[in-house]
């Protein structure tokens, strides 16, 4: 690794310090360098706040030291006037001489507006450093820009002989598969996600809450797939822990203190449940539903990243876990499950 992998490494390692509380901006950090080392840094801490390009720059007391300073930057700074300056006119009011960037911003308000600002003040942009590295840390951002509808996660944990649960009523409690740990990053990645989807089903049955309770972090956006109304207003999804959007097919809808979209439940349901979500800016979704819920996502390879919790209990019979003959990425022992990561490469 060369000295400007390293600092955009670093620069990584600020950005992902926003993660659940920059959304829908990217995640981004900075590092600015003089030829004794790094003279400050910064990244984007939450929405409508100060760049991460204007943080490092403020971190810097003596602004005599930005002369002929690098900046390191993970992605592209912004030319645009949005809740806060262009950052590149503020880079070049700096006197910095160079800057390096990790990969390009896909937003059309940005997209090689910024490096070509930079350029025409005569500053030196070198640009593709660590740029998968980049990629990979912003891929909801860009799955939102590029594929125009959020990054989509499923999550599911499935017994040792292939069931999601026990087939049981609704006065019946569900089979409880995975330990406290696995139940503690459930919560983290709810934390971490904008939107979270369920079936009419998966609440009746259990009367989930979706939010994030066990972990410090807020609480994504609850997405309720209820065709009929069927969902009773004293449910838990509709408590004022987080935002809820119900997905109906009725043109009237309840009075729950929640958002209703009314669509027709077709072959369409899905892509249109997602256009509506970009719509709305919400740039990550993971989904939680039942095997039925699930099993549509993956049939119209609507998935970017799967995580199951793969659990050493057998349950004999039960609802079948979806099929999903995909090759894994990792596998992580988390207690006495195992947590397997799966990624969408073809996406």
């Amino acid at each position: 690794m060369n000295l400007d992998e390293e600092y955009m490494h670093s620069c990584l390692e600020l950005a992902v310090k926003g993660l659940g509380h920059v959304a829908p901006n990217p995640m981004v950090g900075c590092v600015i360098a003089g030829e004794d080392g790094i003279l400050g840094e910064g990244y984007h801490e939450k929405f409508g706040a100060a760049h991460a390009e204007i943080n490092a720059l403020n971190s810097i007391e003596n602004k005599n030291l930005l002369k002929g300073a690098t900046l390191f930057v993970n992605l592209e700074p912004c030319a645009h006037k949005g809740k806060t300056g262009p950052c590149s006119e503020a880079i070049i009011a700096s006197g910095i001489n160079k800057v390096v960037i990790g990969c390009t911003d896909p937003n059309p308000e940005v997209n090689g507006k910024g490096i070509e600002r930079l350029k025409n003040a005569g500053i030196e942009v070198v640009t593709g450093v660590l740029e998968r590295e980049c990629f990979e840390v912003n891929k909801r951002f860009f799955a939102y820009h590029h594929k125009k509808r959020p990054y989509i996660i499923l999550k599911w944990a499935q017994s040792a002989d292939g069931f999601i649960d026990r087939k049981r009523t609704a006065r019946e409690d569900r089979a409880i598969l995975t330990h406290e740990e696995a139940d503690m990053m459930t919560h983290l990645w709810r934390s971490q996600e904008q939107a979270i989807m369920v079936g009419t089903r998966t609440v009746e049955m259990d009367n989930p809450e979706l939010n994030t309770r066990k972990v410090n972090g807020k609480s994504p956006a609850r997405v309720i797939l209820d065709r009929n109304l069927r969902i009773p207003p004293g449910f838990k999804v509709f408590n004022s822990s987080a935002h809820t959007i119900v997905i109906t097919e009725q043109e009237q809808g309840g009075n729950h203190g929640a958002e209703y979209i009314p669509l027709k439940f077709d072959g369409s349901l899905l892509p249109n449940i997602l256009k509506e979500l970009h719509g709305k800016q919400y740039q990550s979704l993971i989904v939680e539903g039942g095997e039925k819920l699930l099993k549509s996502f993956i049939d119209k390879d609507l998935w970017d990243e799967a995580k199951i919790f793969y659990s050493p209990l057998k349950l004999g019979e039960g609802v079948k876990a979806p099929n999903f003959p995909f090759p894994s990425k990792c596998e992580i022992r988390i207690g006495e499950d195992t947590l397997t990561l799966y990624s969408n490469k073809h996406k």
